[in-house]
């Protein structure tokens, strides 16, 4: 059973067992993604129609509502399958919510949300939450502090992105924003400027490993094959930081990487920058805590962190992750246990979750 099915790319195969469970688990999570006919009734569904369960013998399945059409059947009139589902109506709402407080100056009520979106406001915070896995205040709070690092990053100073982004007062931007920028404000203006991080390339066991740390601890851990895409990739992120060689002491770091990389199943105590958004070091924690060795589902994920109905949040947070193998976002893996992307590849998340079974 599909309980806990998390993202599929679109071309995802489906197998016929695999859509028979769907439609038993009633799974929501495969709502748009084949619809499935009744012989006796006449009718197609979506797999988490709630009509009482038919004989599986007399279950077809269609890719589309236009092939169960053509094949003789007709939409069902209680879950509606040739609609939007409810799921793409409630995200359809929340997408509105969101654009309404990127455009606002300030963070608008929750109850003027509600009204915009036509729920309740305790139905538009559940619902709100379930989709985008942060409060709506929490969402607000996150664009603010985007946009006062766009402001930064395009030249403005310190005070004008602060009050620009909708700050009513500089310290309520002050609190926590090394934590959200990754370094001090001032730093990250203009792309970092004055910010020194210090990179190294260098073989690895899965090809080449770049390495960055600011003074605070180590900021980005790329793998790859092409040292000047990685380099360049480090450049973009920090346009004006002073980007080089580190101390002697850097040297020490980043052989403890490349060891990290051969045998990812080791302990580390490796200082870390993480920056991020607070839901996103929340997941990142999270990933540090799976046993080597062991992998965990974006559904595990998101009850771990008390967000059971946030999967496609967790997922895009694992996708944001830049420091390879010590925050192990390979550790992640589909319900069904198949391997999902890696920013550095699918080859390497298998190479490492390998090299950790032999290792334990």
């Amino acid at each position: 059973m599909l309980a806990e099915t998390d993202i599929l790319p679109p071309d995802s195969p489906l197998t016929e067992a695999r859509m028979r469970a769907a439609v038993e688990a009633r799974d929501a999570a495969l709502d748009g993604r084949f619809v499935y006919s009744v012989r006796t009734t006449g009718v197609y569904c979506r797999p988490s129609c709630p009509s009482r369960a038919a004989l599986p013998k007399n279950l077809a399945f269609h890719t589309t509502c236009a092939t169960a059409e053509a094949a003789g059947f007709r939409p069902c009139r209680r879950c509606r399958p040739d609609a939007a589902s409810s799921a793409q109506r409630q995200a359809g709402r929340i997408a509105d919510a969101c654009r309404l407080i990127a455009a606002s100056e300030t963070l608008p009520s929750l109850d003027a949300l509600a009204r915009a979106a036509g729920l309740s406001p305790f139905h538009f915070h559940r619902t709100f939450k379930a989709v985008t896995g942060v409060t709506p205040r929490a969402y607000g709070a996150a664009h603010r502090a985007s946009r006062a690092a766009d402001s930064l990053a395009s030249g403005a100073s310190v005070t004008d992105a602060v009050y620009a982004a909708g700050y009513g007062a500089p310290s309520r931007f002050y609190a926590g924003a090394a934590g959200r920028l990754g370094m001090a404000p001032s730093a990250y203006r203009k792309g970092a400027p004055g910010e020194r991080i210090a990179v190294a390339v260098e073989p690895c066991a899965l090809g080449l490993v770049l390495v960055a740390a600011t003074e605070r601890g180590v900021c980005a851990i790329q793998l790859g094959d092409d040292a000047e895409t990685m380099r360049a990739d480090l450049r973009a992120r920090f346009p004006h930081a002073e980007i080089g060689p580190g101390a002697p002491g850097f040297a020490a770091r980043v052989a403890q990487v490349v060891g990290l990389v051969a045998a990812p199943a080791r302990a580390h105590d490796l200082p870390l920058d993480i920056g991020g958004t607070a839901f996103q070091q929340r997941v990142w924690e999270a990933l540090r805590r799976i046993p080597a060795g062991t992998t965990a589902s974006y559904a595990e994920i998101a009850r771990a962190i008390g967000e059971p109905a946030s999967v496609r949040a967790v997922a895009m947070a694992c996708g944001a992750n830049r420091i390879a193998v010590a925050i192990p976002c390979h550790r992640v893996v589909r319900s069904d246990g198949a391997l999902s992307g890696y920013r550095w590849g699918v080859a390497r998340k298998a190479a490492l979750l390998t090299r950790e079974q032999e290792e334990g």
